[in-house]
């Protein structure tokens, strides 16, 4: 049942003061811990950025398997309003970037930002160190920015052949092309490339299939394509390919250099949807090109635990379709629902229960 805004305000209140007496402020960063594991010491910052794909749900639910069950101390930044504090996906406003000082590994999740010269600079300052880089979906164009900028260069579509396409182009290796397949429409089956089979990232992958639509992609020619994208006509695994639209690459790594000449690696897909992940194969290629962007590769392992931790129950991706008035301290924690339902439908309305979806025709 729709719960009343009163009482919503209340839990709202109550987990806020049991947050502080936790130790952790309000508007504190969002961090997971780890403790053991092959992460131990190691740093991942995640920006959760983008209009319509539910960033702010798949990289959350990432970064908790990353630190719960692999020991890595995992920062999750979200757009944020201001004047509430409530996640407010695509506007331009991420607060703690400084975190990014300290990271070993940054991952984007990011669309049409126009960050302030603040929160800008920390990212500017990583990508000029060649630091490793994961980025997803729309991260190809994660960044819209004015000419007059000092930051101008990141914008997807600089013409300056310093930095031409701008971040996605120079480091993810690919801009923003466009639309390959319908969403809701057309689900995609990631087709593994036989003679790279053996890539690290591969390891354990198996069947991988998400349900956003395809981008057209031509990666940069020093890439090295994972899997090829083949939009399907329908929503399940098992539907038949699209007439009209032969494979692309949609999963691929590279290197690009920083400023300083250093090389950093690079994993990149155009997938990472909120409910892309709950596909087994596709969430493993994750986590294993997470390891592998840090040098990680020896770590990998066909049966590495991509277990979630704590409630994933993914939002439909869509414009304006993120859970509303929630706080990123609501999410800390390894038990607390990624994303609490705020404004959830009486249960006469409901959508049916998600089937898993783990690649295999049901």
């Amino acid at each position: 049942m729709r719960q009343p805004l009163t009482t919503w305000a209340a839990v709202s209140f109550v987990a806020t003061m049991l947050l502080s007496a936790s130790g952790f402020a309000a508007d504190s960063p969002l961090v997971y811990q780890g403790t053991d594991g092959i992460g131990s010491g190691k740093h991942i910052v995640f920006l959760a950025g983008d209009h319509e794909y539910r960033s702010e749900e798949t990289l959350p639910a990432l970064a908790r398997i990353l630190a719960k069950r692999h020991g890595f101390k995992c920062t999750v930044l979200f757009n944020v309003d201001p004047k509430t504090g409530y996640i407010t996906p695509g506007n331009n406003n991420m607060p703690h970037t400084d975190a990014v000082n300290s990271a070993d590994l940054l991952v984007f999740g990011l669309r049409f930002q126009n960050f302030p010269a603040d929160q800008m600079q920390p990212i500017a300052d990583y990508l000029s160190r060649g630091g490793p880089v994961v980025g997803t979906r729309t991260s190809t164009h994660a960044f819209k920015i004015p000419a007059t900028s000092p930051f101008a260069k990141f914008d997807y579509r600089y013409k300056g052949d310093e930095m031409k396409g701008g971040f996605g182009r120079q480091v993810l290796g690919e801009t923003w092309a466009g639309h390959y397949g319908r969403n809701h429409v057309m689900s995609t089956r990631l087709e593994i490339i036989p003679e790279n089979a053996d890539h690290p990232i591969l390891r354990g992958v198996e069947n991988p299939w998400v349900e956003a639509g395809g981008y057209w992609t031509e990666p940069e020619a020093n890439s090295v394509v994972l899997a090829n994208a083949q939009p399907l006509q329908g929503m399940t695994p098992d539907s038949p390919e699209a007439d009209d639209k032969k494979p692309c690459p949609g999963v691929w790594v590279r290197t690009y250099e920083g400023e300083n000449g250093n090389q950093g690696r690079v994993f990149t897909t155009t997938y990472g949807a909120s409910e892309d992940i709950q596909n087994d194969g596709f969430r493993r290629m994750m986590i294993n090109g997470t390891l592998w962007a840090l040098g990680m590769e020896d770590e990998i392992t066909g049966d590495l635990n991509i277990d979630f931790v704590g409630p994933y129950d993914p939002s439909t991706f869509s414009f304006g379709g993120h859970r509303k008035q929630v706080k990123p301290q609501e999410l800390a924690g390894w038990d607390s629902p990624i994303m609490p339902a705020r404004d959830e439908a009486p249960a006469s309305e409901a959508k049916p229960a998600a089937k898993k979806k783990n690649g295999s025709a049901k």
